[in-house]
């Protein structure tokens, strides 16, 4: 497959691990082919080889400022978090047995940062238990700044062995008074161990850690330019040592094992840089602020609703991170990515939103957190490299334009037209919007209020109008967005309590709405709540009986879900009106229409009673005539007992077991494989990535773009094609499996993805 780019790779991504400058990675190289001997051997090659390690601690000590203490190699930041946790807990534990000879009930507690690195917590945890020592870990609650709280730590530390606090902070960037921390914690405890996680800060701001009393001090190579798996941790001169690591005895016996010579020679280049800053690639910190507020001042002008989620006043100038109203991180990370533009997000690609909980323990609005991004990038950033990254994020921003997903001055026709269906979502709950072109007509099912904003948008920029906004029942999970969509687009329009219109026209006793040439059916379908409708978008039918001919959708909200029934055990439910329901629906639109649901739990995008038939006995044997309604009864309220509403929890609108939402087998390629597929069988490759991605940058093979908010109208319209080989690729291969699956469940048996996604096909 070839994938034709014209844009280089911009990495701002620093906070996660950078790429390993040139003249570290020769150092590195120089170790292995010369300087290659075990500093452990008495020989020339190895006194040489001993000679390299020992300028790389002195170099080490000299950037942290550590004239006293000691300054242990390690792999990485993590094993200098063992050993400093270990270190203090097995002391710890000795005190304990001492003091509890004086103080048999007393309680003690170990405290860490809320924000902290999970790292931390978790080696606390871990330790704190297989050392028996049982203590209460507490974590010590932070400001909007991301400041710590100073009062909890005066009167926490007393009775507290260890406190764990951060220098600067991985997600945000935001340092904390060393100097006021240190006079709280040893006003409060003078015997308190407390190590600082320095990995972010080296740098990125000075240490000089012998003028403190930091016991222990872990670092990361990675971060800062040098390879992975070489590290160090600081260890006051006074502070307990407990090795971890028994053996040989290297490292004057404090941690066991052959150094790891080419990783030092990297890492002291580094070092190096940092310690003659005249003669380095390093940029200071005046200018780093400099590329840090042109960034911001990009994202500002290109994304007008973007909200900055830390200040720059109390925190490093490599870091921001920032929400942009209306759209999820997983969004902007995948159009980040189509615009080569590397950066990081908490949000997993699911149904469910993850949260960052550094903003959440900073009391940051939730859909921040839910929708954070962090840029970040090093010292050796360059204003060219800045200057290009700014450009770039312009043309995202650009081509969130021409997918209507953002309002600029460009004229209409340079838009992406909307015709059909179109499925948006937030979390797990589903808004439909149906566009026809001809007509210029649109309307929307069960409005969100998180997407009014994109939905106006959409509206706006495609020069729709609306000609209905309908909710299919009142939602217990979720407000409605129709109201304010309403008061903009359908401020005379007179309609009943879920936003059907009051003038419509009516065929074969039921109502309708006209779409363009198109007709939209209501057909009360009470069960989930005694307001539940569906709505049949259908061409002109002569009769009841030929509904099933001329219907393309049925917007069922909740009575059908994807791999379950609505819940009946609302005070407003009735499973003898779903029994009743379900059987109406069946008679209008038999069993291969399109069901588009108000809520996709498992990302199946839509359905079919055949297919649901086929997993769910319930349904299958309601509609078979197998169950009467009161055996219906018994078995949904089986189905319900499922159900677990918990406070704070969302609200489930539908049990699903794990039976019932078994994944597919799907054939995956690799790139070699679909390159012989394209140039050897009747392959058709769909790129599922959103148009704006799409747009950025596609391969020459792709054939067509099928956004993944457009899959349901491509299934509709290819349901004759089921026996075609479809290979789906998008940018991970995440969102083409789990759209091979949905299509694959709807007997879809030649599709494939591409595994991996354009990431590994290049």
């Amino acid at each position: 497959m070839k994938n034709h780019s014209p844009l280089s790779q911009i990495y701002l991504d620093a906070n996660a691990t950078t790429p390993v400058l040139p003249q570290a990675a020769e150092a590195a190289l120089n170790s292995m082919r010369v300087l290659f001997g075990n500093p452990s051997s008495s020989h020339i090659t190895g006194l040489k080889a001993k000679d390299v390690m020992e300028t790389t601690r002195n170099n080490a000590k000299k950037v942290i400022g550590a004239d006293d203490g000691k300054v242990i190699f390690t792999s990485g930041a993590t094993e200098g978090i063992q050993t400093a946790i270990i270190s203090a807990l097995v002391e710890a534990k000795k005190r304990l047995n001492i003091d509890k000879q004086d103080e048999p009930s007393k309680k003690y507690s170990l405290l860490y940062g809320a924000t902290e690195h999970k790292a931390v917590p978790e080696s606390l945890k871990h330790w704190n238990e297989i050392l028996g020592i049982n203590a209460e870990l507490k974590a010590i609650p932070v400001d909007r700044l991301g400041h710590l709280d100073c009062q909890f730590i005066a009167a926490e530390a007393p009775n507290a062995l260890m406190i764990c606090t951060m220098a600067v902070n991985n997600e945000t960037g935001v340092y904390q008074d060393l100097g006021k921390l240190e006079q709280i914690i040893r006003t409060a405890n003078n015997d308190i161990f407390w190590m600082v996680d320095c990995v972010q800060a080296l740098g990125k701001t000075p240490l000089k850690l012998a003028q403190t009393t930091i016991d222990y001090a872990p670092f990361s190579g990675h971060k800062l330019y040098a390879p992975k798996g070489i590290g160090f941790v600081y260890i006051r001169q006074s502070a307990p040592f407990t090795s971890i690591i028994a053996g040989g005895g290297q490292e004057n016996g404090l941690r066991s094992g052959t150094e790891n010579l080419p990783g030092m020679a990297a890492i002291n280049v580094i070092f190096e840089m940092l310690l003659n800053q005249q003669h380095s690639e390093f940029a200071d910190i005046n200018t780093l602020r400099g590329y840090q507020i042109q960034l911001m001042d990009t994202l500002k002008s290109a994304f007008p609703d973007v909200v900055f989620n830390h200040s720059i006043e109390n925190s490093v100038p490599t870091t921001i991170n920032f929400a942009i109203a209306g759209f999820s991180s997983k969004e902007i990370m995948d159009l980040f990515d189509a615009a080569n533009i590397r950066v990081s997000s908490g949000s997993a690609c699911s149904s469910k939103v993850t949260r960052s909980f550094v903003l959440d323990a900073m009391g940051i609005p939730a859909w921040q957190s839910e929708s954070a991004i962090r840029l970040s990038f090093g010292p050796a950033m360059t204003q060219e490299q800045v200057n290009d990254a700014c450009s770039r994020i312009q043309s995202a921003a650009k081509a969130l334009t021409h997918s209507c997903m953002i309002l600029d001055t460009g004229e209409i026709d340079e838009k992406q037209p909307v015709n059909g269906l179109v499925q948006l979502r937030s979390g797990s709950n589903c808004t439909w919007v149906y566009a026809d072109q001809q007509s210029k007509q649109a309307f929307i099912i069960d409005p969100l209020p998180e997407l009014n904003d994109r939905l106006d948008t959409l509206l706006q920029c495609q020069q729709l109008e609306l000609m209905a906004i309908i909710d299919t029942h009142g939602h217990a999970d979720h407000q409605s967005g129709r109201t304010f969509l309403a008061n903009k687009h359908l401020t005379t329009q007179q309609t009943d309590a879920l936003g059907w219109p009051q003038t419509c026209s009516q065929h074969s006793q039921l109502q309708y709405i006209s779409i363009g040439h198109q007709w939209l059916v209501k057909v009360a379908t009470p069960g989930h709540t005694d307001d539940s409708m569906s709505l049949l978008l259908c061409n002109p039918f002569k009769d009841k009986n030929d509904i099933e001919q001329q219907c393309q959708f049925a917007f069922c909200g909740d009575t059908v879900l994807m791999g379950s029934l609505g819940r009946t055990n609302f005070d407003s439910s009735s499973a003898t009106d779903m029994f009743s329901s379900l059987k109406l629906i069946h008679s209008l639109i038999g069993s291969n229409t399109l069901i588009c649901a108000s809520h996709d739990y498992n990302n199946e995008f839509t359905t079919h009673l055949s297919a649901e038939c086929q997993r769910n006995s319930l349904l299958r044997n309601t509609l078979n005539g197998q169950l009467d309604v009161n055996g219906f009864k018994k078995l949904k309220a089986e189905l319900d007992s499922h159900l677990c509403d918990q406070t704070g929890s969302e609200i489930m609108c539908g049990a699903l077991t794990d039976s019932q939402l078994a994944g597919q087998d799907i054939v995956e390629y690799n790139h070699q494989s679909l390159d012989y597929a394209l140039a050897n069988d009747d392959v058709t490759l769909i790129d599922i990535r959103e148009p704006h991605e799409y747009a950025l940058q596609h391969t020459e093979d792709s054939s067509e773009n099928v956004p993944l908010t457009r899959l349901v109208q491509f299934i509709q319209q290819h349901q004759e094609q089921k026996h075609r080989k479809w290979v789906l690729v998008c940018r991970s291969g995440s969102r083409s499996f789990v759209a091979a699956q949905a299509m694959q469940r709807l007997g879809f048996d030649n599709v494939a993805h591409l595994k991996g996604g354009y990431a590994l096909s290049s």
